[in-house]
């Protein structure tokens, strides 16, 4: 039988609740804002950060009608349905608990918090509130994760023995970059690490056990993390994160019968491969997302996805959910415990 790869299945951004967006930060929410507007109909209606003028900048460049003075007004708002945190990780958790106490749905940046306590605790409080509460991993809403989730259900690669999957780049020592702050939450595993380890539980779950090397730079900041995990089946996942060195980032799913690879970067758009059989005779198949010209503009699905759960009346992700959040938190908690324990 030839070997051939499901289409995949999304929710058709115009089939959605085109909700209104409130947004907390200017940062990486340029990106988000741009891909939503640019290839859906939710749109961003108020913003608010701590530079005015920086706002007021934001705001007019991406064509949002309104700037609010503080966090407590946006969330607040009787025009916005949903809130958008993208600011620094430490205050990702006040923000997301704001808007979650104001009965707005909320998309929080990855992580989602400093630690599984304050995970548990965001997710925790979304649940009692009856709100969707949502980390921003794009990834999980990717038409090629789609697809890898398809092939996995079908047992196209067999029994999955090993993931593996890194993403690290060269970040030169500067003080005043947020990357090297530890109030900040700097270092390589939140920043970088959470997309391997969420790749990894994306397909295993959570571990039984989590070994790591890796090492502190100035600061005591971590800047390089090596993680081998280990779960109940008998599985495991090899993950490394990085500010000191350029890593492939890319990741594979090996099975008893194949395996599959996503292109590089394995986090956004790219491809999928699935491979049948051994190196000595195999069959494979690739699909290649050529949809957008622009990488960041893959934020635009997990925009869409969101609508579509809310619309349900969904309180978390089904494809991302809040124990999945919560235990690729304590992955992270653990390898950052062990590389400030050895330096």
């Amino acid at each position: 039988m030839t070997l051939t790869l499901p289409t995949p299945v999304l929710p058709d951004p115009d089939a959605v609740p085109a909700l209104r967006w409130g947004v907390i930060g200017t940062g990486i929410a340029g990106k988000f804002v741009t891909a939503i507007h640019r290839h859906t109909p939710q749109r961003a209606v108020a913003v608010t950060a701590r530079d005015a003028a920086k706002t007021s900048a934001f705001a007019a460049a991406h064509g949002i009608d309104r700037t609010v003075s503080s966090v407590e007004a946006l969330v607040t708002d009787a025009e916005v349905d949903v809130v958008y945190v993208a600011t620094p990780h430490p205050l990702h958790r006040e923000q997301a608990l704001a808007a979650i106490a104001a009965g707005k749905h909320v998309l929080i940046e990855k992580p989602i918090a400093m630690s599984a306590a304050e995970a548990q605790e965001v997710t925790g409080a979304g649940r009692a509130a009856g709100v969707l509460v949502m980390e921003a991993m794009w990834t999980r809403y990717l038409p090629q994760s789609d697809i890898m989730r398809r092939l996995l259900t079908d047992g196209t690669i067999g029994t999955v023995r090993l993931v593996t999957a890194d993403f690290g780049f060269v970040m030169p020592y500067d003080p005043g970059h947020r990357l090297w702050a530890p109030e900040l939450g700097g270092g390589a595993l939140l920043d970088a690490g959470v997309y391997p380890i969420s790749f990894a539980a994306s397909v295993l779950g959570s571990p039984d056990r989590v070994l790591v090397e890796g090492a502190s730079g100035p600061g005591g900041v971590d800047v390089r993390a090596d993680l081998l995990l280990s779960y109940a089946g008998g599985a495991r996942s090899m993950l490394s994160t990085s500010l000191e060195t350029a890593l492939p980032v890319r990741a594979s799913v090996v099975g008893t019968e194949g395996r599959i690879d996503i292109g590089s970067p394995f986090f956004g758009p790219s491809s999928i491969t699935a491979v049948r059989g051994n190196f000595a005779a195999s069959e494979s198949a690739t699909w290649t997302d050529q949809r957008l010209e622009v990488l960041h503009d893959g934020l635009a699905y997990q925009a869409t996805a969101l609508a579509s759960f809310a619309a349900e009346g969904r309180i978390e992700s089904p494809v991302h959910t809040h124990d999945d959040v919560v235990g690729v938190m304590r992955v992270i908690d653990t390898a950052r415990a062990t590389i400030t324990a050895a330096s």
